[in-house]
Parts: structure tokens; C-alpha cells; sequence
């Protein structure tokens, strides 16, 4: 059994935590990174199966870049990564972009 002032002392620190979580949105970020993990694999994929083979197809190369190299340089993996990046950052500035807007609407006093 519990002492009644350690019940109370636990029952104060559990809600200083509760409080915490609310007031700096540790929630919100968490769900955050979660829902960008989810969102990168996705576009991974896009860009592994579905962007990059077209552009191999566009340039006559056969399936992916991953095996293009020069001698022990593997360029196709780079050319991969490379194009992951930039789809994701393009998502990413068009989605921050948008939410950005709806969140905060340009006052009509701004020059």
C-alpha cells in the first residue's frame, strides 16, 4: 500500500509531466517525426520504383541507376539519393508552405 504523501507526491509530479507535455507539445512533435518517418518511406518508394525507372527508361538506361558506376565510383546510387532528396524536399517545402499559409494568414498591412 501506498503512503498517502507519497501518493500525493507522485499524483504532483505526474501532473508537472502531463502539464509539460501539453504546454512545450511534445505530443504534437512526436506524432510529428512519426508521421515524416512514414512519409519519407513512402517517397522512397516513389522515387525507387517509380520515378527513377522512368527516367531510366527516358534516358535508355535499363531499370534504376543503381548499377551505373565509372570504375569503382558508384554513381547510380548517388543519382538515386540524389532525386530522393529533392522529391522529399519538394514535399516537404509544399507542405510547410501550405500549412504555414493556413495557419498564418497574411495581414493585410504587410507591404
Amino acid at each position: 500500500m501506498i503512503h498517502p504523501k507519497v501518493h500525493t507526491k507522485m499524483s504532483k509530479e505526474l501532473a508537472g509531466f502531463v502539464d509539460f507535455l501539453k504546454k512545450e507539445k511534445v505530443v504534437g512533435l512526436a506524432v510529428g517525426v512519426i508521421v515524416g518517418g512514414a512519409a519519407t518511406k513512402l517517397v522512397t518508394s516513389l522515387v525507387t520504383n517509380i520515378i527513377t525507372p522512368l527516367i531510366g527508361l527516358v534516358a535508355g538506361a535499363k531499370g534504376a541507376f543503381g548499377g551505373l558506376s565509372i570504375g569503382p565510383v558508384m554513381i547510380g546510387a548517388f543519382l538515386n539519393s540524389l532525386i530522393d532528396f529533392i522529391v522529399i524536399m519538394a514535399v516537404v517545402y509544399f507542405i510547410i508552405n501550405k500549412a504555414v499559409s493556413m495557419l498564418m494568414p497574411e495581414s493585410s498591412d504587410q507591404k
